[in-house]
């Protein structure tokens, strides 16, 4: 269980960098949108949810729940984008 977890920490410090990269995108889009109707893109989030199913599918993993898990990171995207909405 010891070098299962170590694993884990391993892969997690790798998906770190990686988060904060998007967050920081997540927060030059939202520079770039005058309407908070805009945040929400009902067709955009299909689409990558389907092409993250398909990803994981073709790399071994679990294609409901890798997107599962990706459309958690998208909802919580598009509550921190509603909170900090300014226009």
């Amino acid at each position: 269980m010891k070098e299962i977890r170590k694993s884990i920490d391993e892969v997690d410090s790798k998906i770190l960098p990686l988060m904060v990269k998007r967050s920081k995108l997540v927060s030059k889009a939202l520079d770039l949108k005058s309407k908070k109707s805009e945040i929400v893109d009902l067709k955009r989030i299909n689409q990558v949810k389907k092409n993250v199913a398909d990803q994981a599918k073709k790399l071994g993993g679990n294609p409901k729940l890798i997107s599962d898990i990706w459309l958690s990171i998208i909802k919580n995207f598009i509550n921190f984008e509603k909170k900090n909405f300014k226009k």
